[in-house]
């Protein structure tokens, strides 16, 4: 029996570019930025600028929520008029409810087969399994099969990030005033790392955003050398150009990667981070 097409279906967190997006044949579902009693859908009626702008105004951090179950249940009737298996795979259910609400919407159908796959991770750490999965469904490989294969795979995903401030982390409860207030003074950009789809502070950096960077990709450098080769991603949330080409010189001078990708992170990630913010994300092997 010839295998049914499969559809690949991610939430906004997964930061990958349009580009990427488009030529991969992935869907997005937007999660929703809350301001105060106004929601919005992240990327499609709100910038990551456009949410620092109001946080800095306002004092405040903008809450995040995932998309309503209605939203998921017409995203998931379009692609089941074309008879696809439906792959969705969203961002840590450590950090979101997104992946039950696709599951609850799928419940609802009386037909039809969807998968959720929770990627334990967060921003291109979702991005590399949804990429690693469009490229198996191109290659006509069965919903089971890309499932299982990505579940057993994600542990291998390696992101963290290189945070500027921790005002946006403490405005959201997750540090306190006088810790982000500490840092600043004292220059520390803590690194936050995906551990078991959580999010974990390890090394604090200290001194310039600059010299923080280059300290972390030197922590990084074993690692990055045992990665697999085909992709790496430097996802930031608005970041000085300088900086940016500092870490892509870096990942070049380790003539490794066949290619280096550049995303920008969107509303969701940047809420909690706030800019200033950079990861390096990639698959070990």
């Amino acid at each position: 029996m010839e295998n049914r097409k499969v559809k690949i279906i991610a939430d906004s967190t997964c930061d990958l570019s349009p580009e990427q997006i488009a030529e991969n044949n992935i869907s997005i579902i937007p999660l929703c930025i809350v301001l105060e009693d106004k929601s919005y859908f992240d990327l499609e009626e709100i910038t990551p600028d456009e949410i620092y702008q109001w946080a800095d105004e306002n004092k405040k951090m903008p809450k995040t929520a995932a998309i309503s179950i209605e939203h998921a249940v017409k995203l998931i009737q379009t692609f089941r008029k074309e008879n696809e298996d439906i792959i969705f795979i969203g961002i840590s259910e450590g950090m979101s409810t997104t992946c039950n609400v696709m599951r609850l919407a799928s419940q609802m159908m009386e037909e039809g087969r969807v998968f959720v796959i929770d990627s334990m991770n967060l921003s291109t750490g979702i991005g590399l399994q949804v990429l690693k999965a469009a490229q198996m469904a191109r290659e006509g490989r069965t919903a089971e099969e890309i499932v299982k294969e990505i579940e057993a795979a994600r542990g291998r995903v390696r992101a963290s990030f290189v945070v500027d401030t921790l005002t946006y982390l403490a405005r959201g409860g997750r540090c306190s005033g006088v810790t982000a207030l500490l840092a600043s003074a004292l220059k520390l950009h803590p690194r936050i790392n995906v551990v078991n789809g959580n999010m974990e502070v390890g090394t604090k950096y200290r001194g310039s955003l600059s010299r923080a960077m280059k300290q972390y990709l030197e922590d990084l450098k074993d690692e990055l050398l045992q990665a697999e080769e085909e992709i790496v991603f430097i996802t930031h949330s608005g970041i000085d150009e300088e900086i940016l080409a500092q870490v892509k010189e870096y990942l070049e001078g380790l003539d490794y990667f066949k290619e280096i990708v550049i995303t920008r992170a969107g509303g969701v990630i940047s809420s909690h981070c706030g800019p200033g913010t950079l990861g390096v994300l990639f698959y070990v092997k």
